[in-house]
């Protein structure tokens, strides 16, 4: 499920964290790596366990609207609409959803007036009430409004805050991470939905393409780390009237990847590694990086040409401008 951008701005932050420390070796800036992506699957499942919580305080304020005098049908009907979610309730009734759950000890019941705060809000939205106004529902139906509810409790300040507590490295990804979720809520069908289901994961071992994808951020990493020596004079020969130690680290590391991957990815067009890096300049450093790398990357691209060091396949050696067609998308 992460994109290839995603897994190279891992990268670069385990790249950047090993750069700091001048001490660190390889296999730290592997740890790092390893750290930064395995988290994810934490963030997404905290994030997704909101739903459980959600359809509980539906089920404690229905409990209460009952016990009223006088209550409201209309009220009662809505919060029995969302106690008795099938897809939210299959999805929390996952073997592997539970087990995992309880591994990160995910408790919100300390933060039930939050919930209660989003569950008033999203009862009078617009798509939740046209969807009470039909009499019968069918899976598909209730897993639409239940990622409609999930964008709800995403995009509360306050319960994206009490998530931040948890580990305040999560911020930076949050939203990413969120989308993520969305897709993996929106791909679980009535047909796999069910206690032997799989608990839904941003990075998931289980996938061929996840697995390669993560192979290829993870060796990146390690290619960078061994040639930072290597690069640094490339980087230094086309420096105009500029000394190396006024370049922003961000900077020197995001040029680095992007050598490593003219010479040791034969199959990413050269087109896509410039344009990855100046996107992830924009994304992480300062607001006149992105012309700095490109006018440096597209120099030492020349040179290593000259050298006969950028080696691509046929996918690898795609040019926009002679072939026309759209390769494949290096996601």
């Amino acid at each position: 499920m992460l994109s290839r951008h995603f897994l190279r701005a891992k990268a670069l932050q385990s790249l950047y964290a090993g750069t700091v420390d001048r001490k660190a070796t390889e296999q730290d800036i592997l740890r790092i790596f390893d750290y930064n992506v395995g988290r994810l699957n934490d963030l997404g499942l905290t994030q997704m366990s909101t739903l459980d919580y959600f359809a509980f305080t539906a089920e404690r304020v229905l409990e209460s609207e009952q016990q009223k005098f006088n209550p409201s049908k209309k009220e009662i009907d809505a919060l029995t609409l969302i106690t008795n979610n099938s897809f939210i309730n299959r999805l929390v009734s996952g073997f592997e959803f539970k087990q995992q759950v309880k591994r990160l000890n995910i408790d919100w019941s300390n933060y039930f007036d939050v919930f209660r705060k989003i569950l008033n809000s999203y009862k009078s939205s617009r798509n939740f009430t046209v969807y009470a106004s039909e009499k019968s529902h069918t899976f598909d139906e209730d897993k639409n409004i239940a990622v409609i509810a999930f964008k709800h409790l995403m995009n509360d300040d306050t319960l994206r805050d009490i998530i931040f507590d948890r580990d305040l490295l999560w911020e930076d990804d949050f939203d990413q991470v969120a989308q993520y979720v969305f897709m993996l809520l929106k791909e679980i069908t009535d047909e796999n939905a069910n206690e032997a289901m799989a608990c839904p994961q941003v990075f998931d071992s289980r996938s061929q393409k996840d697995s390669n994808d993560y192979n290829f951020a993870r060796q990146l990493t390690v290619d960078t780390f061994r040639h930072l020596d290597d690069v640094e004079p490339l980087i230094r020969k086309h420096l105009q009237n500029w000394d190396l130690d006024r370049v922003a680290t961000m900077d020197i590391i995001l040029i680095n990847m992007a050598v490593t991957e003219f010479t040791c990815c034969p199959s990413i067009p050269e087109r896509v590694t410039v344009d990855e890096y100046i996107e992830l300049s924009k994304e992480f450093s300062t607001e006149k990086s992105k012309l700095f790398i490109n006018g440096i990357l597209d120099k030492i691209l020349i040179e290593l040409r000259v050298a006969g060091r950028v080696n691509k396949n046929d996918r690898g050696m795609y040019d926009p401008e002679i072939d026309g067609d759209v390769p494949p998308e290096d996601n």
